[in-house]
């Protein structure tokens, strides 16, 4: 007679990489408390599933609501280079939509994300120039928000940058 082996290997169907996700309106309060885990394996986990969550705009604007950019404005700041990547992935998808934005402008995060113009990963630093790129690009840039963005010396730091990247292509 045979007898029932358990498999050590997940099934193939089954992404490590991804959180499990509640549904309907508990999703993103989960996501929020997977972030704010001290193990970094849940916080890269409910980022990736973050990133998924942000391209709905319904969810940019829950996010917004639930204070997701406090939290990630720590995350940016992260030791580890997988967490940073994957928050300025996440802003760069919020900054797609108009409530993600705004949310953008108001919670300060420009004036952290500044810091990673010069971040030694290339994803951190495309993710943050494309959410400077989406920013200025519009028309509330020129509200008093975009004070703060020139007083927290974005400008500045992106005129005293050297891009080697940028100017190998021009050869």
């Amino acid at each position: 007679m045979a007898t029932p082996r358990i498999s050590a290997y997940l099934p193939p169907d089954i992404d490590p990489s991804k959180a499990a996700l509640a549904f309907g309106r508990r999703a993103l309060p989960k996501l929020k408390e997977e972030l704010q885990s001290p193990e970094l394996l849940t916080q890269q986990r409910a980022l990736m599933a973050l990133c998924d969550l942000l391209h709905d705009p319904e969810k940019v604007y829950e996010a917004v609501a639930l204070g997701f950019l406090d939290i990630l404005k720590t995350l940016l700041v992260h030791q580890d280079q997988t967490v940073r990547q994957k928050t300025t992935e996440a802003l760069s998808v919020a900054a797609l939509h108009s409530v993600g934005r705004e949310g953008l402008m108001r919670s300060g995060v420009v004036s952290a994300l500044a810091g990673l113009l010069d971040d030694p990963a290339d994803t951190c630093r495309k993710n943050t120039h494309q959410v400077f790129n989406m920013l200025a690009k519009l028309p509330e840039v020129f509200s008093p928000h975009s004070y703060a963005v020139m007083n927290a010396g974005v400008l500045t730091s992106l005129t005293n940058l050297k891009w080697p990247q940028y100017n190998e292509r021009k050869r």
